[in-house]
């Protein structure tokens, strides 16, 4: 062996550079290379070792250390993401246990996204619910049964998509059976909503065992958790999912006596997947995220009271807010104007991103809002409504208009009136050279002036080379747009030289 390679240093820098090299196979090049080093010497294995076991994706190859399951889990007729094998297996033995945590302490990155993997824990009845996993630093898992095992001191990127909602498999609970209340609906849900309480609390309790995260994604979170939470130098990225549930969501028991958290200094990136909006407005009233630069919540059935309150208490963070998508999947009937307004938008004078998407209701806009909109965020780059459509008030002068006032607009989608042309053909364009993706919508099943709009585009939006439909509208109007588009950019070509 050469002598440099007896320098630690020297070993892991060729070793990280082998654990980057790209695979042009099915196979992995860098890790069938890894796997040769580790069995070339004794100087050579720990550090390949460490690398083959960092990212460990299932809890299979762990598993496969096991000398019973192997034949179990990498039989030649079976998918490797075929759990089948775990029906009536019994748990792993004190012996196993040692077989599986072999490589425990190697794991940096583990994910178990899948549903399936919950049916692997049983095998592990007998470990105590204490972290195996030392080193780990990112984690994802479906549900949040078994979290404990996985919460290191060291974790920093935690993922966790549900907590554990099934009905306990007894068939008595609290000393009734089950069966005999197989029809009663109303005790059901209230059992279910109990038990998702009891798995939200002890995942909040799991939560606050974490002194290093830098990003969380979980279910919704105690109020103990979220000032645990605040504490953390080191937290970047919040987003809160609302728990998958049969019957109805729970909602979270609110403390009216809550005090203000301690500022979360660093926290840049906020998001919640929410049914109700008083969780995410109760979150925005009672903390301060200074730093915070972007927002995202998909939210069903906000009245427009509620919808204020939430839009309000978001604004407190107008002058750093960078980013806002705002997704509303229907509005509640007790909102008695169908229309969103934007205006309660124009504050946020920092935003680059504004994504708003009102699937069962519209945002009305007009030319006047419009340019009132793009000189309210003379930073915009990427600005998009989509709702439930029907007839614009946006002209092409009024876009061309509003949009002499976003300079760095390089994306944007809102419906637009293709009946009434207000652009005078012969007139001398100023064209805008930043926007590059153009996504548009009519009220119309025919456009009647496609070739004039697409001169239109041509001339206005020389870096557009077609215009996208909005998903799930109809795009045949815009294919004609975009085949007279191709012909007048074939025909510029043929006139300058161009291929």
């Amino acid at each position: 062996m050469h002598h440099a390679l007896l320098v630690s240093d020297v070993r892991l820098y060729i070793f990280a550079y082998v654990d980057q090299i790209r695979s042009t196979g099915k196979r992995s090049l860098s890790r069938t290379s890894l796997a040769s080093l580790a069995v070339t010497c004794k100087a050579f294995h720990e550090p390949a070792m460490d690398l083959l076991w960092a990212e460990v994706d299932r809890l299979q190859p762990l598993l496969g250390c096991v000398t019973r399951l192997h034949p179990l889990i990498y039989p030649r007729s079976r998918m490797v993401w075929d759990d089948t094998w775990t029906e009536g297996i019994e748990p792993l033995s004190a012996d196993e246990i040692h077989q599986f945590l072999r490589h425990s302490a190697r794991i940096r990155s583990l994910s178990m996204p899948s549903e399936s993997t919950d049916r692997l824990f049983p095998l592990f009845s007998i470990i105590p619910q204490a972290c195996v996993f030392p080193r780990l630093e990112s984690l994802t898992l479906f549900t949040a049964t078994h979290l404990g095992l996985f919460l290191s001191d060291k974790l920093r990127h935690c993922s966790v998509f549900d907590v554990e909602v099934e009905p306990p498999q007894s068939p008595t609970v609290h000393g009734v059976d089950l069966e005999d209340l197989s029809d009663d609906g109303d005790y059901l849900e209230e059992l279910s909503d109990e038990r998702i309480l009891d798995q939200l609390s002890l995942l909040s309790s799991r939560i606050r065992s974490c002194k290093q995260l830098v990003t969380l994604s979980c279910p919704p979170l105690d109020w103990a958790a979220w000032k645990h939470l605040s504490n953390l130098p080191t937290l970047m990225e919040v987003g809160i999912r609302e728990v998958r549930k049969e019957f109805g969501a729970p909602l979270w028991p609110l403390d009216r006596h809550i005090a203000n958290f301690t500022p979360f200094f660093n926290l840049t990136v906020l998001s919640f997947t929410v049914d109700d909006t008083e969780y995410v407005t109760t979150i925005l009233r009672h903390s301060q995220f200074p730093s915070l630069k972007r927002f995202w919540i998909m939210v069903a059935a906000p009245t427009a009271t509620e919808a204020n309150q939430l839009f309000h208490a978001l604004s407190h963070y107008k002058q750093t807010l960078e980013q806002l998508t705002v997704i509303m999947s229907s509005y509640n009937h007790g909102f008695q104007n169908k229309y969103l307004t934007i205006t309660q938008f124009f504050c946020f004078t920092q935003l680059r991103l504004l994504h708003l998407d009102c699937i069962e209701s519209r945002i009305y806009l007009d030319n006047n809002l419009l340019l009132e909109a793009m000189s309210a965020w003379p930073h915009i780059e990427f600005f998009k409504i989509e709702d439930f459509g029907g007839n614009s008030s946006v002209t092409f002068r009024g876009l061309f208009t509003a949009l002499s006032q976003s300079p760095q607009l390089e994306s944007l989608r809102l419906s637009i009136d293709t009946v009434n042309i207000d652009i005078d053909l012969h007139a001398e364009p100023i064209p805008n050279t930043t926007l590059r993706a153009l996504d548009l919508e009519t009220s119309e099943f025919h456009i009647e002036n496609a070739e004039v709009i697409a001169r239109i585009i041509f001339t206005w939006f020389p870096c557009v080379e077609q215009v996208s439909k909005i998903p799930h509208t109809d795009s045949e109007p815009w294919d004609k747009v975009n085949m007279h588009l191709i012909s007048l950019r074939t025909g510029a070509w043929h006139i300058i030289g161009g291929p």
